[in-house]
């Protein structure tokens, strides 16, 4: 019994007497990511803006679309049909396109002018 308890020791103080991980390994990783977050912050976040297009045609006026849409960027109408309430607050996420049975709603990016025209 002397013996397994020797060798529990044995082990312990191997596994106390190990080399530390390098310190330069850190570093580089330190500085690699202050450089990411200072480069983050040079650039400028711009918001896309979406147009949703309802071709009234093709619509039924099921209210899927209006029902869908996250951010209540479409309403329903008075005369029952879905209307456009606030283009602006689209985050492009598709919803109410891919719900819509009759193919009658239309999400796409805007079209932003270039800055460099004068």
């Amino acid at each position: 019994m002397a013996e397994s308890t020797g060798s529990t020791k044995a082990r312990r103080v191997k596994g106390s007497t190990a080399a530390p991980e390098p310190t330069v390994g850190k570093t580089q990783e330190s500085e690699a990511a202050e450089a990411a977050i200072s480069e983050g912050e040079g650039r400028k976040k711009t918001k896309r803006s979406f147009d949703i297009a309802i071709f009234s045609g093709w619509c039924k006026g099921c209210g899927i679309c209006a029902a869908f849409c996250p951010r209540e960027c479409i309403a329903m109408g008075e005369d029952g049909n879905p209307v456009v309430q606030d283009a602006d607050r689209c985050t492009g996420c598709g919803f109410c396109e891919i719900h819509c049975p009759d193919f009658a709603i239309s999400v796409r990016a805007r079209k932003t002018a270039s800055s460099d025209q004068d």
